[in-house]
């Protein structure tokens, strides 16, 4: 089977085909100030950018001078938004940011732009590897694997990753050929973080030992992410037929491998919370054990609690 080939900026450009008008999430960086002057280039009048201030330490201000700048040479609207992003006991501050980003972005385009419909973000073919790493670092499963899509939709928006197929080093030697400068984040250097290592030891041994590498990996995602579109469907399927809440007996006769396929889904689709590995064995366990009217399920899974309730099983917020 062929590899599928990286691509220049122009290339990737013309397989991406947003609504209009659509935002770029700009924070300054190499991938994003390449982004944003491309998309402005090729669609123009029609970009709007979004700048998250984290407020993490003290260059964050330089970052939002720079893209303001930048934004009011190209012509291109801005919204600025400020987050201070706490992290929960057990979640990653990377987590939190992340996730604080993204919900920002979101309120910014909807609450600014109405008419917009479409974010369009800028990791490119390194961080899809990172992600990769990390994935099998941690033991995940297909999802996992799958890495990052290309495109989704959530809250009513349609997020575009356009650059997954480029290199980080075509993104940087492009905007030099243009002329220019992006704000480099001094937290990227710090190799305290899992993806500053992984970027600064391993992909670089990859790149001499593997020089396909990054085409490879992203076969192997979209593999994965194409079992797991199977998965998802054998999962409706299943949830169909034991229905919501889930019907202990109905549970019951399903492999040990379905039910947890199922419960999966269920409580994503559902409760918007994913169980560790350790809790759904302990879940499955429980199930096969609820043979008798009085076994009492009430198990700490994902950011609340599964537990039976008569012929169902029921899920609580903590």
């Amino acid at each position: 089977m062929a590899l599928p080939p990286m691509l220049s900026i122009e290339q990737a450009l013309s397989n991406f085909s947003p609504g209009l008008p659509f935002a770029v999430a700009f924070s300054g960086g190499a991938d994003s100030t390449a982004l944003l002057l491309a998309c402005a280039r090729r669609w123009p009048g029609q970009v709007r950018a979004v700048h998250i201030h984290h407020g993490l330490q003290v260059a964050a201000d330089a970052f939002e001078t720079h893209c303001r700048a930048l934004c009011q040479q190209l012509n291109v609207p801005l919204a600025v938004r400020r987050v201070q992003a706490g992290h929960a006991p057990g979640q990653s501050p990377e987590d939190a940011a992340r996730k604080a980003r993204y919900a920002a972005l979101a309120e910014a385009v909807q609450s600014e732009w109405p008419e917009v419909h479409d974010i369009a973000l800028a990791q490119h073919a390194d961080d899809q590897v990172e992600t990769l790493l990390i994935a099998l670092s941690r033991g995940a499963g297909l999802p996992g694997l799958a890495s990052m899509p290309a495109h989704w939709q959530r809250q009513s928006l349609d997020w575009h990753r356009p650059f997954l197929s480029v290199p980080s080093a075509a993104l940087r030697a492009w905007l030099q050929n243009q002329g220019h400068g992006w704000v480099e984040d001094p937290s990227n250097t710090d190799e305290s973080f899992t993806r500053n290592r992984i970027r600064a030891r391993v992909l670089t041994a990859l790149a001499e030992a593997l020089p396909a590498f990054r085409e490879t990996f992203a076969r192997s995602a979209k593999h994965a992410a194409q079992a797991q579109e199977v998965l998802n469907e054998v999962a409706a399927q299943d949830l169909a037929h034991i229905g919501v809440p889930p019907r202990i007996e109905a549970l019951q006769r399903l492999s040990r491998a379905r039910q947890a396929l199922v419960l999966r889904h269920w409580l994503r689709l559902q409760h918007a919370t994913t169980p560790s590995s350790a809790q759904l064995n302990e879940l499955l366990d429980q199930l096969s054990a609820c043979t008798t009217r009085g076994h009492r399920i009430h198990l700490k899974v994902g950011v609340g609690f599964v537990q039976r309730d008569g012929q169902h099983l029921s899920w609580q917020a903590a």
